[in-house]
Order: structure tokens, then C-alpha cells, then sequence
């Protein structure tokens, strides 16, 4: 492909929801946090190395028994409240603009757990509730 040499129309994504193909055997609830493995098919949050987060899933989706790709799911990146993990794992004030890690589809943690969690977003702020997780495949992976 050349330069460009006049004005081009230049096609833009609309909104937040995004759309993927889910993992053979996950079942993804809404609501839940929703990480990408590294085969590009969507799973729910889990302690499992080798994913990413991506956002938060806006509906349910059971693909427990179909392949890979036999379902979609619509998602959305942001920053969502989910459990803060506990003892030594839990995120304080300190973690806020660090990466946190998946424990499961509702919990972060502020560690990799020894290698065995991914990073499944960015902590934006933490309360007596949660933590306020930032949520962006691009960000995360930069971070």
C-alpha cells in the first residue's frame, strides 16, 4: 500500500462493548472479569499464567460444550469493582497504578502468585468493598 495522496474516510470503532470468540469449555458469567489466553479466545478470570484481562462480560456465555470459537461474548473494557483478595495478597493504597492479578472471575490480587495468575488490569482505586480495576487488553499488556 502507498502514502496516502487525498482525504480517505478512515472507519472508526463505535462504543465499548467488544465482541470474541469464547474458549472451548468456559462458561462465562456476566459480570464476571474476562481475560483473553493466548490462542485469542476469550475466558472467564482465572488463576492460570498466559492470559490477559479484557474487560467485563455483559452477558452470559456457555460454550462448556462446544470448541473453540462455538460461542461469542460481548464485553466491555473499563474500570469495574471486583474482591480484593486477602492476607498477604491483598491490595492496598500502595498497589493504586500497579497491575492486579486474577485469583478467579471476581477476585484480584496485588502478585502473580508465583507465576501461576496473569495480570488482569490496572488498580484505579481501593475501598473497604473491592478494588476498582482498569480493564484494557492494550493497557495491562503495556504495563
Amino acid at each position: 500500500m502507498t502514502a496516502m495522496t487525498k482525504d480517505r474516510n478512515t472507519a472508526r470503532l463505535q462504543g465499548n462493548l467488544r465482541s470474541g470468540p469464547v474458549a472451548a469449555g468456559a462458561v462465562i458469567f456476566a459480570g464476571a472479569l474476562v481475560m483473553r489466553n493466548a490462542a485469542g479466545f476469550l475466558v472467564q478470570g482465572q488463576a492460570t499464567a498466559g492470559l490477559v484481562g479484557v474487560g467485563r462480560a455483559e452477558h452470559r456465555a456457555d460454550n462448556g460444550g462446544g470448541g473453540d470459537g462455538a460461542s461469542n461474548l460481548t464485553y466491555q473494557p473499563g474500570t469495574f469493582h471486583y474482591v480484593n483478595s486477602g492476607g498477604v495478597d491483598a491490595m492496598t493504597t500502595a498497589d493504586i497504578g500497579k497491575p492486579v492479578y486474577a485469583v478467579d472471575d471476581q477476585t484480584v490480587a496485588n502478585d502473580n502468585g508465583g507465576g501461576t495468575r496473569s495480570p488482569a488490569g490496572i488498580a484505579d482505586g481501593i475501598d473497604a468493598n473491592g478494588v476498582w480495576v482498569r480493564i484494557d487488553a492494550a493497557l495491562t499488556n503495556a504495563s
